[in-house]
């Protein structure tokens, strides 16, 4: 399993969707959450969006491999039951988690590999925020000050992907899962980090 962490706006959701639409034999966990979903996103694909009752039905359920409460609003998480059905199938499987939850799952599931992405510079993240123009302001602000702290913990990350171009980055973090474009996977060594 790979873990795929990073600042907010560094393009995790765009890598991962190249991922999912070049590498299908890639399995990309859907999180779940309680944000609404944005324009375009479609539940049970970008993520599964629930209440805040159903969430934390299945939080008390044990039905989350790994949860935590985002930019101080929103929470977020890994439904525990779809990841251990594919790990048990072999099948390559990427989970596009926050560091929070990159922390939960390092403390229960250590041999994973951990991805941390990274803008090519602070300036750059600022500008894919702004630009992308889905949050006011204060939500802007709020994630701003979040990043600065994600892109603190990189050190924690056994291998780090400068996301300059999606599609340079995506061939290399597929290349971390063992596949390729033709549909082939290889086993590849963790790599320590």
């Amino acid at each position: 399993m790979t873990v795929l962490a990073g600042p907010t706006a560094v393009g995790k959701g765009t890598v991962s969707a190249d991922v999912r639409a070049r590498y299908p034999q890639v399995w990309l966990s859907v999180s779940a959450t309680t944000r609404p979903p944005r324009p375009g996103e479609v539940h049970g694909v970008h993520y599964l969006f629930v209440s805040p009752e159903e969430f934390d039905r299945m939080v008390a359920a044990g039905e989350m491999l790994e949860w935590a409460v985002v930019h101080g609003r929103h929470r977020y998480g890994t439904p525990r039951g779809p990841v251990e059905d594919h790990l048990a199938a072999g099948r390559p499987t990427l989970l596009e988690i926050d560091l929070q939850g990159a922390r939960q799952v390092r403390s229960s599931m250590p041999t994973a590999r951990f991805v941390f992405l990274s803008p090519p510079s602070l300036e750059e993240l600022v500008r894919r925020l702004v630009g992308r123009g889905t949050e006011d302001a204060e939500e802007r602000a709020r994630r701003l000050r979040t990043a600065e702290v994600e892109m603190a913990a990189e050190p924690e990350f056994d291998v780090t992907i400068v996301n300059d171009d999606v599609t340079r980055a995506t061939d290399e973090l597929a290349g971390l899962l063992g596949v390729s474009e033709t549909g082939a996977t290889s086993t590849l060594p963790r790599v320590a980090g």
